[in-house]
């Protein structure tokens, strides 16, 4: 039975805390029994859950995910399990129609057959708690969601290669909600000879769309054998990002090309492959439409995968690497639970998971950057040759296996002292430089170093001892690498080519800090005037160049040309916002619901990594949809010390106080404590669920 209550801290525990503090020389106590699950709610909405199992772990999990997201996630959920269109309408048929295409319930089905008996427990586990919340708490559901119920197992299965596998991985899904921008994040990973108390210090940093499956879910979870805080994106039971006493792990979206489209030639019923027809794999599958008609899909498969398009002819198969590789679970559950690099290196090579960089540090001071995922060994070729169409009517060209864990690219303990990552490719991810391109397939990565990774490193490098304090204020920097490169070009043009017009923009962008801080003056009108010389096809003198990757690209190919860029510009600030130096947050906003702020940080590609990502709003305003989602700098001392931010808050559901709760600490640039501990939480406790 559920039980909810307000309790005082216990007693017990605050003597057993007064103990151990006096008596310094010591052994720790053991951690003690953990008898029944609780969620300790504190006063951020972020769930604390200690229970005596993982069953128990992870159906309070899906709980608490269902209490904080509970319309949303039924919805993420109907979709994965591909009858959103029968509980909803038409609209969704398309989605349907892609999801049984792929092969998506399919697949899941396969995953849970092929999980060992503990983690389809917990499968089970996490989706009966997310049905329990609903079933008791149907009052503060949206009753058109609840069609789902009941949720399954495999519909959580599903949900995670709908999103990993067919949207990040492969972008055949739809990730919603950022528009033509891709789905980024930044991390570092700060060794203890570059910090001042010589602990090393990691930076998580995803910046993802603020809505939708990109969603983040901040939580806590403990057992007897696991203690991990972190955020999971919403619908999956276990941590993507996470920290435990010992160590951490955060993710970037790496250069990882994991999809391969091959073009197939169509003969009669089949498909030519190696000079002879072959015959597709054939599935029908019924779609229900809510107020329609049935439809009846033909879904067809190559050797080389589910076909995704066709015209007169031809066809377009898709092949994806890890979904032949159903044991994510375990892998992050290793990961989570590992007290030693040793032991997390063993979870990872088991590349369960398909892409992502990870970045590493622990309290030994190791600190590991690797470009993770699986990476198909490919016949030749380099990055641009399987970028496009690849020819699929050869078996030459079809891979049948993927590089394993010790030929990716890894760097470990870097001379430098600090590693970073910000979705550039990993040839640059610490300075004097740790790898060599050249010692890898030319198919691994390409190369390249854009704006924020640069700005990203060289935050890293301009601090020789990095106290906890520092790098909060350069995670939570706003200033533009792609301003320091350009205005003193600018001004040089403008001097030769420049009239009034162009004389008084410059004189803003003069006077400018070169942030993008709510209150700083200059950096609409810089933004504009980058997006003008974009637009109107203005490069760069000088092209990115790799033996100069923190200098370069410099310049301006045709100045006079830049000049009229910045004459529109400045017209069309002048227009939109009356004034040419207009404040960055007057423009950018934050909303969510009555909550409306003054943002601050902006594009990556103008070199600012405090990544915002702007839809247009009312009466010409920015409001911000995506970028800077879960913020966490972790400290490896002892304790751990830690400080996040999840921007948005950590619920979406409709009322909850949570429900944008955090965005004012982001309009101030500030995080907030991160509490572990039992003594802590229950001195910020806000709400006792006993189950």
């Amino acid at each position: 039975m559920h039980l909810r209550r307000i309790l005082p801290p216990s007693a017990a525990l605050l003597c057993l805390v007064l103990f151990a503090c006096s008596q310094p020389d010591a052994e720790p106590p053991a951690a003690p029994a953990i008898e029944a699950t609780e969620i300790l709610w504190d006063t951020w909405g972020v769930p604390h859950v200690f229970a005596p199992d993982t069953d128990g772990l992870f159906y309070a999990h899906g709980w608490a995910q269902a209490k904080c997201h509970g319309d949303l996630l039924l919805r993420l959920l109907g979709r994965s399990r591909g009858r959103a269109a029968e509980y909803w309408g038409e609209s969704y048929l398309d989605g349907d129609r892609r999801v049984h295409t792929l092969g998506v319930p399919r697949l899941a089905g396969e995953w849970y057959e092929a999980q060992t008996p503990q983690f389809r427990s917990a499968f089970d586990a996490f989706a009966r708690g997310i049905n329990d919340y609903v079933r008791e708490h149907g009052d503060q559901i949206d009753d058109e969601v609840e069609a789902v119920l009941p949720v399954v197992a495999t519909d959580v299965i599903a949900h995670l290669i709908r999103v990993l596998h067919f949207g990040f991985v492969a972008r055949l899904q739809s990730l919603q909600g950022l528009g033509p921008e891709p789905p980024g994040s930044n991390a570092w990973a700060i060794a203890p000879k570059r910090t001042a108390d010589g602990h090393a210090i990691l930076v998580a940093n995803p910046h993802l769309p603020w809505s939708s499956s990109m969603i983040w879910f901040e939580s806590q979870l403990t057992t007897p054998e696991v203690n991990v805080t972190g955020a999971a994106l919403l619908g999956d039971p276990f941590h993507g990002i996470g920290f435990n006493d010992h160590l951490g792990w955060t993710h970037t979206v790496n250069t990882h090309d994991g999809v391969d489209l091959y073009e197939l030639t169509l003969q009669g019923d089949g498909y030519l492959f190696d000079g002879e027809v072959r015959a597709f794999e054939r599935e029908e599958v019924t779609l229900h439409v809510a107020g329609g008609d049935d439809e009846t899909l033909v879904v067809r498969r190559s050797v080389h995968g589910p076909v995704v398009e066709e015209s007169e002819g031809k066809a377009v198969a898709a092949r994806v690497v890890g979904l032949d590789q159903p044991h994510l679970f375990d892998q992050y559950w290793d990961m989570a639970r590992a007290k030693s690099l040793a032991e997390f290196e063993a979870a990872q090579k088991k590349l369960q998971m398909p892409m992502f960089t990870t970045m590493y540090a622990d309290r030994d001071g190791r600190i590991l950057h690797v470009f993770g995922g699986r990476t198909p060994r490919r016949s030749s070729g380099g990055w641009d040759d399987w970028a496009g169409k690849v020819d699929g009517t050869s078996s030459a060209n079809l891979w049948t296996e993927t590089l394993p864990y010790e030929e990716l690219p890894k760097v470990l303990d870097p001379e430098s002292g600090w590693l970073q990552n910000a979705n550039d490719p990993p040839w640059t991810t610490t300075f004097p430089a740790a790898l060599d391109a050249d010692d890898y397939p030319p198919y691994v990565a390409p190369r390249f170093m854009h704006f924020r990774a640069q700005q990203s490193a060289r935050l890293l490098m301009d601090d020789e001892s990095f106290t906890f304090e520092e790098v909060v204020a350069a995670k939570l920097s706003t200033r533009m690498r792609a301003a320091e490169r350009l205005l003193d070009d600018v001004e040089a043009a403008v001097a030769v080519h420049g009239g009034d017009a162009a004389r008084r923009a410059w004189d803003v962008l003069a006077a400018w800090d070169r942030t993008a801080d709510a209150g700083s003056r200059g950096g609409v009108l810089f933004e504009r005037f980058l997006g003008e010389m974009q637009r109107s096809g203005v490069g760069f003198a000088t092209e990115w160049d790799e033996s100069h990757p923190l200098t370069t690209p410099d310049g301006l190919a045709d100045p006079k040309a830049a000049v009229a860029a910045l004459e529109r510009a400045a017209a069309a600030v002048v227009e939109e916002h009356g004034a040419l130096d207009v404040a960055w947050g007057e423009v950018y906003r934050l909303h969510r619901g009555e909550i409306d702020l003054p943002s601050n940080g902006g594009p990556g590609g103008l070199g600012i990594f405090r990544a915002v990502y702007y839809a247009p709003g009312e009466d010409g305003h920015g409001t911000a949809v995506g970028g800077d989602s879960y913020v966490a700098v972790v400290e490896f001392s002892d304790p751990i010390r830690a400080e996040a931010l999840l921007s948005y808050g950590n619920s979406s559901q409709p009322g909850s106080p949570h429900n944008g709760d955090q965005l004012e600490l982001f309009s101030k640039k500030e995080l907030r404590p991160v509490w572990r501990t039992r003594e802590d939480v229950e001195a910020h406790l806000e709400e006792r669920e006993t189950f």
